[in-house]
């Protein structure tokens, strides 16, 4: 029996607590260097605390996956986790801002923060998981591209308010500066709205989404007896997996290691090709670091508009590559603009394939599915996300010596890896030819 259509009502419902979720996320994006900075971390030291998300992404969401695929209760089967993340991240979104209000030490303080931001993580992707099962979950092959849409829409919706809070209590008047070691006010008042935010959307989500019964996920996913009495572990259901989950994970690497790239190095690449400098201390080179996060919410906005769009094109394939594609040549020609209003252009593109990133991939893997260890799978794949991060963060220092320059001790050239994030999204829109979209048992 297949799955019945969804109206786009049904569809919004599944993911509109993950507008909530992502606003933490953002948060946690465009903030943490900057918190860490101020409770005295030395620069050079940024770059580890930047591995904790992706690497608590790899533990976290297999088991979350796993687990939920054995969960059934009167609260449903993915929502006790989606409920047990947001409630975490909520209580942490508050702790987190104020790591350096406790009269702590330097040290004492880095630390705390260091926790926070692992807790905060950990909930974040235990909040994040269930949205990605549920479309997974109850929504058929044809309809699958639309709501992985929706949820890319919301996806960036939240990554645009999550950017640009403390802008906008800059602009309300909050202040922005605060005493030694201590987090502005503008950034601990955007994690607090951001904790309302995520508790509303996920409350909405929860009262609105009725997941299936046992019975009837097992007949809408064509599982049989035997299958759900059938034990399986993580590593079994790595060694069974479809072709079409390592070709993903390919296209997968090839993306996932750009971004890293874009997250890293575009304040010191246009500081030096538009603002004209090198010098991390000079206010030239501060403003470079404002306009960053506003082309990171330009290229929200390009992905909030190609998400509609996609559902319109031919194929998920063909949406896939031409969307990698339209990014690949955005990354690429930041290196020959030097004027920042021109810089929209090339982050409207690179929305194209931050908003394929965020759906099509899910959209291919679920329909080669059969739904029996779905979540278990969604959880595997989540490494497909992190380890390209993880890898990146350890030979970007290698790349950037190879790309750029060093002059009078300071590295320049840091633009440059950002046409290496492109010419990697070149490789990964390759890579999409070789997915193959044929359903597998699993």
């Amino acid at each position: 029996m297949t799955k019945p259509n969804l109206t786009t009502a049904q569809m919004w419902n599944l993911s509109f607590g993950f507008f909530g979720v992502q606003i933490a996320y953002a948060l946690q994006s465009a903030n943490i260097s900057r918190i860490f900075a101020t409770l005295g971390a030395d620069p050079h030291s940024l770059s580890f605390f930047w591995v904790l998300p992706p690497l608590m992404g790899m533990i976290v969401q297999p088991i979350v996956g796993s687990m939920s695929d054995k969960t059934w209760c009167k609260w449903g089967r993915r929502k006790p986790y989606l409920y047990i993340g947001a409630i975490a991240a909520i209580i942490v979104m508050v702790l987190l801002p104020n790591s350096g209000s406790f009269e702590m030490t330097v040290k004492a303080a880095l630390a705390f923060g260091a926790i926070m931001l692992m807790l905060l993580d950990t909930s974040i992707n235990m909040a994040m998981q269930p949205f990605k099962m549920l479309v997974g979950d109850m929504v058929n092959e044809e309809q699958k591209t639309k709501a992985y849409s929706i949820q890319s829409l919301l996806c960036n919706a939240g990554s645009l308010v999550g950017y640009l809070f403390p802008y906008i209590f800059t602009w309300l008047g909050v202040s922005s500066v605060a005493p030694e070691g201590t987090i502005p006010d503008t950034v601990t008042w955007s994690f607090y709205i951001g904790a309302a935010i995520l508790l509303v959307c996920v409350w909405y989500t929860g009262i609105k989404v009725k997941e299936w019964t046992p019975e009837e996920y097992a007949k809408f996913n064509n599982i049989k007896e035997e299958a759900k009495a059938e034990k399986t572990n993580l590593v079994s259901l790595l060694i069974h997996a479809p072709k079409t989950f390592w070709q993903i994970g390919l296209v997968q690497f090839f993306c996932w290691f750009a971004f890293l790239y874009m997250w890293t190095y575009t304040t010191g690449g246009i500081g030096e090709t538009v603002w004209g400098t090198i010098d991390t201390s000079s206010p030239e080179y501060q403003a470079a670091g404002d306009w960053t996060g506003v082309l990171f919410a330009v290229q929200a906005i390009g992905s909030i508009l190609w998400a509609m769009v996609i559902p319109s094109l031919r194929n998920a394939k063909f949406a896939y590559t031409l969307s990698l594609i339209l990014g690949g040549i955005g990354f690429i020609s930041t290196a020959f603009i030097h004027d920042q209003y021109m810089l929209f252009v090339s982050f409207l593109l690179i929305g194209c394939a931050w908003a394929a990133m965020l759906a099509l991939p899910f959209a291919l893997l679920t329909n080669s599915l059969s739904g029996k260890s779905l979540g278990s799978y969604l959880g595997l794949f989540n490494c497909t996300i992190c380890l390209p991060q993880i890898i990146a963060s350890l030979i970007g220092g290698i790349i950037l010596g190879l790309v750029g320059d060093v002059t009078g001790g300071i590295q320049t050239g840091q633009i440059n890896m950002l046409v290496v994030a492109g010419v990697s999204l070149l490789l990964g829109a390759i890579a999409v030819f070789g997915i193959s979209e044929k359903r597998h048992n699993a």
